[in-house]
C-alpha cells in the first residue's frame, strides 16, 4: 500500500518563496540584483533596495500614495524599524499570511523605485 501524500501540493516557505521571487526578478530584469535592507536580504535596483525579506514578511517599497486597503491588503503596515523614530511610510510591511500578493507588490515596487532620483 503507498502511504505517500494524496493530492496535496507543495507550500512553499516564506523564505522559499522570496528566493523564487529573487531568481525571477533576477531573470526578467537585468539591472535587478540581490542585496541587503539593514541586515535583511532583499533587491536592488540602480543601488536602491526595493524589496526585502524578514522574519515570514516581506517589506516592498511603494511610496506614500499606495492604498495597501484599497489594494486588498489586510496585513499591511508602514516599516517602523526604529524606536525613537517614526516609520517609514513609504515602505510596507506584508505578512506570508498575503503571499499571493509578494510578487505583484515586488514588481510594482521595482516601478515605483525605478522612478526614483
Amino acid at each position: 500500500m503507498f502511504n505517500g501524500p494524496q493530492n496535496s501540493q507543495f507550500k512553499m516557505s516564506a523564505e522559499e518563496k522570496f528566493n523564487a521571487i529573487v531568481k525571477n526578478m533576477e531573470s526578467k530584469h537585468e539591472d535587478v540584483h540581490l542585496g541587503k535592507m539593514m541586515s535583511s536580504p532583499g533587491l536592488k535596483v540602480n543601488n536602491k533596495v526595493f524589496a526585502f525579506y524578514h522574519k515570514e514578511t516581506m517589506g516592498f517599497r511603494l511610496g506614500k500614495k499606495f492604498d495597501a486597503p484599497n489594494f486588498g491588503l489586510k496585513t499591511a503596515r508602514w516599516l517602523s524599524p526604529f524606536k525613537t523614530k517614526p516609520p517609514l511610510k513609504a515602505w510596507y510591511i506584508i505578512d506570508f499570511a498575503e503571499v499571493e500578493f509578494w510578487e505583484e507588490l515586488t514588481e510594482m515596487a521595482l516601478d515605483f523605485t525605478r522612478q526614483l532620483k
